[in-house]
């Protein structure tokens, strides 16, 4: 019989509940239980897949190809386990399913309502999810703020799940303390605020997850524990941190971990084996030398603000790696748009030793990215192109080296005459019936790598499977053009034929994937190309 947490937030968004879930989930899979996690998303949208990165973050692919939530890749680098559809719920996605269910009569003809009939909704996918990754704990971070509309139903379900399992279920609050410069204390009312509206939803959190700048004291401690009804041993403090890997270390320094285990009379299945406590020793050894990464991309700001959730998958899989090779990474955005503007911007890229260019869509900044790569070629610099990144690298090939100057693609030009990226053909349909959501080229697709590359020798094996999220791909017919001037296709679709790993010889490490290899890259199993990356870019 499965065990259930829920996670929820209050005062704002963005404190971290994500990042919560994944560390109590991190946290019992070290105690020896099975566990997966569940991202809960209020919006109607059905998915994350045609979301602005400015305005949600980094759209996450999981095997199966499902567009979701950046959380989701949280709970993957944790746990070191591929989540699938079934680990992502939305308000749209659950509607959908019991407008469904009615009007295929599966309901009997009664009246369909929205208590109990959504939160049961909800309630039976959790249940799925059990069953799916036969898990001993499953634990769900409801997205939003507590006191929203827009999450009453799903506050709603994790209430009638704690009726229907009433020795099963535990409800963590993370709620955030600010601290008043001018008078320098740090305030206990948002925390109160919150927890009555979520005693209003029904629910007594067992845990409160106390956000701040810094730890919190004894006398906040003993303040939330008065007003929240809660043991001050069930108040844990949640700090500021410089890597958040360190979480779940520190929720184990606060009890977290044996506070659970002893609220539902369980017994650890193993002693904690210390590996995550030896990645936080190699993130924080001050020994490792520096290296600098350059991301040059597009949706890193909006209206003054620097978002690097827009990547985040990328920055992560930067530091996997970066930290296995005994480096402390430095990673730095760089705007595709200034690279245009102003050609001194380019000359900048000289002061990294590595660059990446990620995934994309649209032609802003197109330009931009087009130069950086060519300046990494023809000085040197270790390159790494992600999905819209190998097709700029191929444009780019064409244009400098095979003499095909007005080599481009036709998501940037329809009317192209020479289209070295082009539609898939099967895409061509859906576009012009505007079918966005969900019917890209997504998720795990197989790839044969060459021998005598250096894909292949990263990956040490011929055969792989990546995650793909995209609608374009290198024209084949220009293929023989571009390899008898030098370019060397890595890897091929072995089903389709089509190109997903290009490189370059005589250069310290040129390569470019139609993949997202970030997407697999995990904190104590860095990705094989990733690493190889930052090797070169090491020397």
């Amino acid at each position: 019989m499965a065990y259930y947490i829920f996670v929820a937030g209050g005062v704002m968004s963005s404190v971290g509940k994500g990042a919560a879930t994944a560390s109590i989930a991190k946290i019992l899979q070290n105690r020896g239980f099975t566990v997966s996690a569940v991202k809960i998303d209020p919006y109607i949208n059905v998915d994350a897949g045609t979301m602005n990165p400015i305005e949600h973050g980094e759209t996450f692919v999981t095997d199966d190809g499902t567009e979701c939530d950046q959380d989701l890749g949280n709970y993957e680098r944790f746990l070191n386990i591929n989540l699938s559809t079934e680990n992502s719920i939305t308000t749209g996605r659950v509607y959908q399913s019991v407008i469904e269910k009615e009007r295929n009569m599966e309901f009997n003809g009664r009246c369909v309502e929205v208590v109990p009939d959504i939160p049961n909704e909800v309630i039976s996918r959790i249940e799925k999810v059990v069953k799916k990754d036969k898990s001993d704990f499953v634990v769900i971070e409801i997205g939003g703020t507590v006191g929203e509309y827009q999450n009453l139903l799903f506050l709603e379900a994790a209430r009638m799940m704690k009726l229907k399992y009433p020795k099963k279920v535990l409800f963590a609050l993370v709620t955030y303390l600010p601290t008043i410069k001018t008078i320098g204390e740090m305030k206990t009312k948002p925390t109160q605020t919150s927890s009555r509206l979520l005693n209003e939803a029904g629910i007594q959190a067992d845990f409160i997850l106390g956000r701040a700048s810094v730890p919190l004291d004894q006398t906040r401690k003993r303040k939330i524990s008065t007003f929240c009804s809660i043991d001050t041993k069930d108040v844990i403090s949640a700090p500021d941190v410089d890597s958040i890997y360190e979480i779940p270390i520190n929720f184990e320094k606060e009890g977290l971990g044996d506070r659970i285990i002893k609220k539902l009379k369980l017994k650890n299945k193993k002693e904690d084996d210390g590996e995550w406590q030896k990645l936080i020793d190699k993130i924080k050894d001050p020994k490792k030398k520096d290296v600098k990464i350059g991301i040059v991309g597009k949706y890193f700001e909006s209206d003054g603000f620097s978002l690097t959730d827009s990547y985040i998958s990328v920055f992560e899989a930067v530091k996997h790696s970066a930290w296995a090779n005994n480096r402390n990474p430095i990673i730095e955005w760089i705007s595709s748009s200034k690279i245009e503007e102003d050609n001194k911007e380019l000359l900048k890229l000289k002061n990294y030793d590595g660059i990446i260019v990620p995934g994309g869509f649209g032609n802003r900044g197109i330009e931009g990215k087009i130069k950086a790569i060519e300046y990494c070629r023809k000085n040197k610099i270790p390159f790494l192109g992600l999905c819209l990144g190998l097709q700029l690298a191929v444009i780019e090939f064409a244009r400098n080296v095979c003499g095909i100057k007005d080599a481009t693609s036709t998501e940037f030009d329809p009317k192209a005459k020479n289209p070295l990226i082009d539609l898939m053909e099967e895409q061509k349909e859906t576009i012009k019936k505007h079918r966005y959501g969900a019917t890209m080229r997504l998720g795990a697709w197989n790839c044969k790598i060459n021998k005598g590359t250096i894909s292949r020798k990263a990956y040490k094996t011929e055969n792989i499977s990546e995650r793909h999220r995209h609608r374009y791909e290198v024209n084949n017919k220009y293929l023989d053009q571009l390899t008898s001037k030098g370019l060397v296709v890595a890897g091929v679709n072995p089903e389709k034929g089509l190109v997903e790993i290009i490189e370059l010889k005589d250069h310290p490490f040129f390569v470019a994937t139609q993949f997202h290899p970030e997407l697999k890259s995990r904190p104590l199993s860095p990705h094989p190309l990733f690493n190889e990356f930052i090797k070169a870019a090491s020397k």
